[in-house]
């Protein structure tokens, strides 16, 4: 595949004019890779990279998907986490994954919000400072990428979010599909995908101290505070008090820390300084500003990789650049919307008939499946109570003789699934 293999590249630079700035790309020969960089406003430019599956097969009947990965923090890299360490063809030794999802689809990895990664601003300004301007810049970005990719306009798009990817992915899924149904977007969207995804942050942090003692790493003492405290944060953020709302949080994972002999929040059969993968702050799927860790680029293999091979063969990264695992800038611009839910944007698409996937991992607790269970029962979507009426079906993985994976349940265009055995990051179990 182009990807392992720089031999025989023929490198196209096309540049043009995009609302009053600049579009670059660049791609293989061959046309299985392309990447580039658009923006999406003035002084913002987002880079992305898209990969073709050699396992493609075109079929009107049953068209090949395309996946657009979209990873957390909010500041976290796709092109770096979600490529190396999750879904990409290879590895950060670069060997073959056998997992990659490549197998399945086409990938679209985007650094976004703007700044992340490979992503850049001009100036520190047009960073994106809510939500909905990261989510407006998605769609700024796919309106060109529909016609930079040929086999966009008849491949059904799923956007796939893990952890705050996850609430981009929904507020990104609701502008898109208001564009297609106003005729300003030919695509298709073929569903939404929230992976272990920061949507009703009031829910996650009531689950906290539940989930903690039914698997014995809090006391009575400590749930009696830590639900004190979850009240707090649900009674701020109905109050409009979003900043306040986080501090409140923060000092409620500060207490679930001392408390729990420093129970890892992304896999409670974890202490955060067993798994040097799990417990690497540049790793988490939510950063906490200050983190000097976060700050330090991560893993430096994954940086290295990054810094020299890929920005070797995409040839159009500014020369000076210096790519980053996380952004802290990125995660400070929007502080003021990271409590904010988005619960409405998934009953907006649900109303639409949008496909919405939801998928939890067993051991997570930032992100909890309890948390999740509770902001799914308060949508307002007509099909709720038949959803949560059905039994769920247990999952096998090759042979239905195996033991239970999982378990998902379905209804209409809702689909929920419980993953047994992995935390937040369901890739690295």
């Amino acid at each position: 595949m182009a990807f392992g293999g720089i031999t025989a590249v023929f490198w196209l630079l096309v540049l043009t004019q995009v609302h009053g700035g600049a579009s670059l790309s660049s791609g293989t020969a061959d046309g299985m890779e392309r990447w580039g960089y658009v923006e999406v406003r003035p002084k913002a430019h987002i880079f992305w990279w898209y990969i073709q599956s050699l396992q493609r097969v075109p079929s009107p009947m049953k068209p090949w998907p395309t996946i657009l990965w979209l990873q957390g923090g909010p500041g976290q890299s796709g092109i770096g986490l979600g490529n190396f360490a999750e879904i990409g063809p290879l590895d950060v030794d670069l060997n073959p994954r056998n997992s990659t999802w490549l197998q399945k689809a086409d990938l679209i990895f985007v650094e976004n919000p703007v700044g992340v990664g490979f992503s850049y601003v001009d100036d520190l300004s047009a960073l994106a400072k809510t939500d909905l301007q990261a989510a407006k810049d998605l769609a700024e970005l796919l309106k060109e990428l529909a016609k930079e990719i040929p086999t966009l306009q008849s491949s059904p798009l799923f956007l796939v979010g893990e952890s705050y990817g996850g609430k981009l992915a929904a507020k990104t899924g609701v502008l898109v599909a208001r564009a297609i149904r106003a005729g300003t977007l030919e695509l298709t969207l073929g569903g939404v995908v929230l992976g272990d995804s920061w949507i009703s942050p009031d829910d996650y942090a009531l689950s906290y101290p539940w989930l903690l003692e039914g698997v014995s790493r809090l006391d009575d003492n400590a749930v009696g505070k830590g639900i004190m405290m979850a009240v707090k944060v649900k009674q701020q953020m109905a109050a409009g008090q979003f900043v306040a709302a986080y501090t409140t949080w923060v000092n409620l994972l500060d207490m679930i820390d001392s408390r729990s002999g420093s129970v890892n929040m992304e896999n409670f059969m974890l202490d955060t300084t067993v798994s040097s993968v799990l417990s690497d702050s540049a790793a988490r799927p939510l950063l906490l500003p200050g983190n000097s860790q976060a700050a330090n680029n991560g893993s430096n293999k994954v940086s290295d990789t990054v810094n020299g091979f890929l920005k070797q063969k995409f040839k159009i990264i500014p020369k000076d650049f210096i790519w980053q695992q996380v952004s802290l800038q990125v995660f400070d611009a929007l502080a003021n919307d990271f409590m904010k839910p988005a619960i409405n944007e998934v009953d907006e698409l649900l109303s639409y008939g949008v496909n919405v996937t939801v998928y939890n991992g067993q051991y997570d607790v930032i992100c909890s499946t309890l948390g999740a269970e509770a902001w799914v029962k308060r949508l307002k979507w007509d099909g709720l109570h038949n959803f949560l009426s059905l039994p769920r079906k247990p999952l096998h993985y090759c042979h239905p003789y195996y033991l239970t994976n999982g378990f998902v349940r379905s209804y209409k265009n809702l689909h929920f699934y419980w993953i047994l055995g992995a935390g937040h990051t369901l890739f690295r179990l």
